[in-house]
């Protein structure tokens, strides 16, 4: 079997790296595609030098972690550490330095703010009804705030 696909030279490794692209548009993840294009320069390095299919398998391993590499650096935004996206998903790291309304007097340091249509539980120094308030920072599902 392995002979019949050597007999094809360096066009069985474009075939491979044309259908590990296009698994790319079935399976998104950004994963395939650069395995997809390491089969695609092995085609290449094949078809120009005429190694036997033991190099070429080589070649390609080797491509392949230099190309995830490569598209890992290339798709990480600058500045941005891996855990940058936590915040997504958690409207109270969203709300803080936000300034809002209070909607009744604080009692004992604690009170209620309304963002959008949720209440949110605060903990401050004790305003009154109608002060403004900045989050400074989450605890849990409660929000801290400052006076604004």
């Amino acid at each position: 079997m392995l002979g019949w696909i050597a007999s094809f030279g360096g066009w069985s490794w474009v075939v491979l790296g044309l259908v590990l692209i296009g698994g790319e548009m079935l399976a998104p993840g950004a994963f395939l595609v650069w395995l997809g294009l390491a089969a695609l320069v092995t085609g290449v390095v094949v078809g120009a030098t005429g190694i036997a299919w033991q190099g070429a398998a080589l070649v390609f391993a080797a491509l392949c972690v230099v190309s995830v590499l490569a598209g890992r650096m290339l798709t990480r935004r600058k500045g941005d550490e891996p855990d940058a996206a936590m915040g997504l998903n958690d409207r109270g790291r969203q709300l803080v330095g936000k300034v809002f309304r209070l909607e009744a007097t604080m009692i004992g340091g604690e009170g209620r703010i309304r963002v959008g249509d949720s209440s949110w539980r605060i903990t401050g120094p004790e305003l009154l009804a109608g002060a403004e308030v900045r989050v400074v920072r989450v605890d849990g599902a409660t929000l801290v705030v400052e006076k604004a």
